[in-house]
């Protein structure tokens, strides 16, 4: 039997401001999912101010199906959002029908059908306040870097190395891919994966057996909506052991807490922050978040849960660091590279205010 691990995410109101949703929000998304006989498992978990909805089932991945599911439940969610009068009720839910897909639709949605080894351990990982570029640098490391993956060395298993499936995510019209090949190929990849706006890492598959190994959603709700509408909050799975990083080798490039888009409006840069699950925002509504959840799965039955950025106190040490970083950086406030380049910030204001100006401007008489 084939097992299908997804994961659907969506912003859909949060408590003072982009802080963190409700029990109540949480509770209604929970209830809604527990009563479909669709699934074979799930949890329900936030980090900052998003709600991600882990399943398992045989549907198979883009299932219209467990979509619909999903989305079903962020409404209900969403009522219960605007009821208590939340901030950004229903933020997420771009559309106002459902048509069989919530990529497009604003969640964000990382999926993968999988032969279940004899054991099957995989992370999710789940971020805030950033855009999906910001598992670009993680994955590249603990994939194609044995300055990570000592595996890349020492385990045959992995020697012919990974294929890297790279969405150019500026591309509207269509999915827009290459693949590219590890090792052979790793200057290429890291030419195209330098641009976390553009270039997103959106799966990798084993080049030793062909099995997929990582997923990442790639929405850029931008690219919906027409406007800037909050940053994307990437979701992705990561499958560990065996053909694949140890899980020890996928976590260590997280120790960088390297600087992606987000923070304040999205328009900032800040370092990426490895934290608890639940962990709410509230410094310049970031830093950007990440949190890491690890699971085995048999028969689409998940075991409980490791908090894998709260159970061990190394990260606590990690934390400090990031927060040094997030500080030196916002003590430049809107200069220079602390606030993201013009490219992303088209979607706001400051493009309304910039024209305005524009016209101002006059060509000095010699």
């Amino acid at each position: 039997m084939k097992t299908t691990i997804s994961v659907i995410k969506a912003d859909i109101g949060s408590i003072a401001g982009h802080a963190v949703p409700s029990r109540q929000v949480m509770g209604a998304v929970k209830d809604y999912v527990k009563k479909s006989s669709l699934v074979i498992d799930f949890r329900v978990f936030s980090v900052g101010d998003d709600i991600s909805i882990l399943m398992t089932h045989g549907q198979g991945a883009d299932n219209p199906l467990i979509h619909k599911l999903a989305w079903d439940a962020f409404k209900e969610g969403t009522a219960v959002a605007k009821e208590q009068g939340l901030y950004g009720a229903g933020q997420d839910l771009l559309v106002d029908s459902f048509s069989g897909n919530v990529r497009g639709a604003g969640p964000a949605s990382a999926e993968m059908e999988i032969d279940e080894r004899p054991a099957e351990p995989f992370i999710v990982f789940a971020a805030d306040k950033t855009d999906p570029g910001a598992y670009n640098l993680p994955l590249y490391s603990s994939f194609a870097d044995p300055m990570h993956n000592s595996g890349l060395m020492l385990s045959p298993s992995m020697f012919k190395g990974f294929t890297f499936t790279i969405m150019d995510v500026s591309h509207t019209e269509g999915d827009r891919i290459i693949r590219l090949n590890t090792p052979e190929e790793i200057y290429e990849i890291a030419a195209l994966l330098r641009d976390n706006q553009r270039y997103v890492v959106e799966s990798i598959h084993s080049r030793m057996s062909g099995h997929i190994a990582a997923v990442v959603s790639t929405s850029r709700l931008h690219n919906i909506a027409g406007k800037y509408t909050g940053k994307d909050d990437p979701v992705m799975i990561v499958r560990t052991q065996g053909s694949f990083p140890a899980t020890g080798e996928v976590l260590s490039p997280f120790e960088i807490c390297h600087y992606v888009a987000g923070f304040m409006r999205g328009s900032h840069v800040g370092p990426l922050t490895p934290v608890k699950v639940g962990q709410e925002v509230s410094y310049f509504d970031g830093p950007p978040l990440v949190s890491a959840q690890g699971f085995c799965v048999r028969n689409g039955k998940l075991t409980d849960s490791v908090d894998l950025f709260a159970d061990d106190p190394f990260w606590d040490h990690v934390r400090k660091k990031a927060a040094k970083k997030a500080i030196a950086i916002r003590e430049q406030g809107f200069s220079g590279a602390s606030m993201l380049g013009m490219n992303e910030l088209e979607y706001g204001g400051i493009v309304e205010k910039l024209g305005t100006l524009d016209k101002r401007f006059e060509i000095r008489k010699k």
